[in-house]
């Protein structure tokens, strides 16, 4: 059995470990021999179903502040401590996982370096895991990137320690090497896979229109992904949108989010209380159910939402942040050149500007962005790779790992006190 670890450090909404559960589910799906641990920080991984031989490993939950700092998000624990806390977890489970292939999720060294030291373990090893990181086709701003990469360095963390660099998008919409200016150490690593191809929804379009009870309504979906960061776009969108609920135009669903804060989410239910036409939803697991059924989709511009839209065609009104990260509006500008959305500034977004895009929206017919010409095989891309590493790649090599080689590390940050790690190193065949 070939081992797979993951680690996703998901401080913010559900994007980048949705993106990493999709990755992982196809490798074990596609090939038998194959099992993965995932180590995360998203609050919401039991929420998931996975697939067998596939586990998870949760990490003390950080979140990101108005500034883009990170800080703990449920303990009152100090930040250094708690990457401190998490830093230990990845590399004791790095150490008794043993896995064959390391798949880091986007940060080169992880929040605050916290797998600096995993890292380093692998880097001693004589016949060492291959580590590849997997990264969505857009961080942020060409300046903003280019800036934390060459402050943090990960430029020189690639060149040391990655076989790899596979990035989930199509080089024609964004060519992440030029745009951010990549030397050429890590420009001969990148693998452009293209998107995500989500996999068809669950039930029919019949099915979710029976259990909404829309009749002959087209159908306007609302969404603002995980719910955090998307009460202006959802509540200005119900607000305006009601009217044409209660007046038998359209049937109304809005997905509030996982992520939406509790007093929000009343306060929303409270607005929609009675009114025809109109279902509210909290969470679901069948998102793409219902985005085939709609006629019409406003959402956010995040990775997974934009995939999802893109692989079952609907068409779309989106609205993407613009703060803390420039990363959804440079994804909807560029789709937006492309034909597949209409798009609108958040600074721009109000109820007129919402009914006229949504006016050209619903004009549109179903599978209208379908005939846009982008590369959506993503995941057959990165297991035909992760078959060739793995095939390449001897697991017996943990064995010939020296404990003497292991039993001291800095910790990950200079701001927390340097002391010694000791660790239980357990050996095949030996007493640790």
């Amino acid at each position: 059995m070939k081992k797979i670890l993951v680690y996703s450090h998901d401080t913010y909404g559900l994007g980048n470990i949705r993106r990493m559960l999709s990755v992982v589910e196809h490798l074990v799906k596609k090939d038998p021999e194959v099992c993965a641990l995932i180590l995360s920080g998203s609050p919401m991984m039991q929420a998931f179903r996975l697939s067998p031989r596939i586990d998870y490993i949760k990490l003390p939950c950080l979140t990101r502040a108005e500034n883009g700092d990170y800080e703990s998000k449920y303990l009152d624990v100090e930040y250094e401590k708690i990457i401190t806390m998490r830093a230990d977890l990845i590399l004791n489970t790095l150490l008794n996982f043993e896995p064959d292939l390391l798949l880091v999720d986007k940060k080169p060294l992880g929040v605050q370096n916290e797998i600096a030291p995993a890292l380093d373990v692998i880097g001693r090893r004589a016949n060492r895991p291959r580590v590849v990181l997997v990264t969505r086709e857009i961080l942020d701003g060409p300046e903003v990137t280019k800036d934390v990469w060459e402050r943090n360095d990960y430029h020189g963390a690639i060149e040391e320690h990655y076989d790899s660099v596979l990035v989930l998008g199509p080089k024609n919409v964004f060519d992440m090497a030029e745009e951010y200016d990549f030397p050429t150490s890590t420009r001969h690593k990148i693998r452009y896979c293209g998107y995500i191809a989500k996999e068809q929804p669950v039930r029919a379009v019949a099915d979710v229109r029976e259990e909404l009870n829309a009749g002959e309504l087209p159908i306007v979906l609302l969404t603002p992904g995980g719910g955090r960061d998307g009460i202006h776009m959802l509540g200005l969108g119900l607000h305006t949108l009601l009217p044409d609920c209660q007046r038998g135009k359209i049937h109304l669903v809005a997905v509030l989010g996982p992520e939406m804060e509790a007093e929000q989410r009343e306060d929303l239910h409270r607005v929609g209380r009675g009114v025809p036409n109109l279902t509210l939803i909290d969470f679901t697991n069948d998102m793409m159910s219902y985005m085939a059924a709609a006629n019409a989709v406003v959402a956010m511009a995040g990775y997974n939402t934009v995939t999802e839209l893109l692989s079952l065609g609907v068409p779309g009104v989106l609205v993407p942040r613009t703060s803390p990260s420039q990363e959804q509006w440079i994804r909807a500008t560029r789709l937006e050149q492309l034909g597949a959305f209409n798009v609108i500034h958040p600074d721009q977004y109000s109820a007129a500007t919402l009914r006229t895009a949504l006016d050209t929206t619903l004009a549109k017919s179903k599978q209208s962005n379908a005939a846009v010409q982008l590369d959506m095989n993503a995941l057959d891309t990165v297991h035909d790779y992760v078959q060739e590493l793995l095939t390449e790649h001897d697991s017996g090599g943990w064995k010939k790992l020296r404990l003497q080689n292991v039993t001291e590390f800095e910790r990950p940050h200079a701001d927390i006190p340097r002391k010694p790690l000791t660790l239980a190193v357990p050996l095949s065949g030996a007493k640790s």
